[in-house]
């Protein structure tokens, strides 16, 4: 009796593990599939005041109704300068612009209008399907750290579903969230550190560089200033401007008559040098003649 017990334990055990896990599985697979259905953008984050195409996935969350609108709201507090529907075979796109209260300057120009609405409609999501709408912006706005695109979707068994809720820090997702795109700030280029033998070498590098150029000032003060020292000049007899003192009448008159005195003495010393030259030339002349 105990073995047909156990024999009779084993399968009653393996179905119950068998329905548990089964349980399981469908209630995760329950849990995921609202997330896995909702409207969303990717990319899921872009850099603002970059250009981005932003692309919407748009799943049919009815089992017996096709989508056949979507309708997205663009944002008008922070709007985007030029933006432009990539065309969608199957959809009529309809575009919505508003006039801006203040202009949006880009580097293309002074815009004052933007895009609040594109519709797409015509087309057709069948259940179990989706399809993605894409759009490019350019540039992304700068000042705000996400940007929301409000989206409502339409059946054609006349349901509306509103992906209108923005989620709100440290609270749960709301049912129907909008899809958020999450704007960044462009990163600061890393700094990197200088090695320290190189710093070294910069150290002494830039010593010498004032090394050198204090020589070189040196030499430039030298040289200067030998081009400036003056040029020595040979100077005559100073005249001296003081006034010749005055000699007396008598006195000139003595040394006049002393010069004079001196000159008839020299010129008789010579007449007589010459009239004894001229009698010895005589005597000499007659000597010879009486030989």
């Amino acid at each position: 009796m105990f073995a047909a017990n156990r024999a009779s334990f084993w399968p009653r055990a393996l179905y119950r593990t068998a329905f548990v896990g089964v349980t399981a599985v469908v209630g995760s697979a329950l849990l995921v599939m609202p997330a896995a259905a909702h409207v969303t953008v990717t990319p899921s984050s872009a850099e603002a005041g970059s250009a981005a195409v932003l692309t919407f996935h748009v799943p049919n969350e009815e089992a017996s109704a096709d989508t056949t609108q979507i309708d997205m709201k663009m944002p008008t507090d922070h709007p985007i300068a030029q933006l432009l529907v990539q065309p969608l075979p199957g959809w009529t796109i309809s575009v919505r612009t508003i006039t801006l209260a203040k202009p949006i300057v880009t580097d293309d120009g002074q815009f004052d209008q933007a895009v609040s609405e594109v519709v797409w409609s015509g087309g057709k999501i069948a259940p179990g399907q989706f399809q993605n709408f894409s759009v490019s912006a350019d540039p992304l706005p700068e000042g705000v750290s996400q940007l929301p695109f409000k989206a409502i979707q339409t059946y054609s068994n006349g349901d509306v579903t509103n992906w209108i809720d923005v989620s709100q820090p440290g609270q749960p997702e709301p049912d129907h969230p909008a899809p958020v795109l999450t704007l960044t700030t462009a990163a600061a280029p890393p700094v990197t550190a200088a090695p320290a033998g190189s710093d070294t070498a910069a150290r002494g590098l830039a010593v010498g560089g004032l090394v050198c150029g204090l020589a070189g000032l040196a030499l430039a003060a030298l040289g200067w200033r030998r081009r400036r020292a003056p040029i020595p000049v040979e100077l005559g007899p100073v005249a001296s401007s003081e006034p010749t003192p005055a000699v007396p009448a008598a006195a000139r008159d003595t040394t006049k008559r002393r010069t004079q005195g001196s000159q008839d003495t020299a010129r008789h010393g010579t007449e007589g040098s010459r009239d004894t030259a001229r009698r010895r030339t005589q005597g000499a002349q007659r000597g010879t003649g009486r030989r």
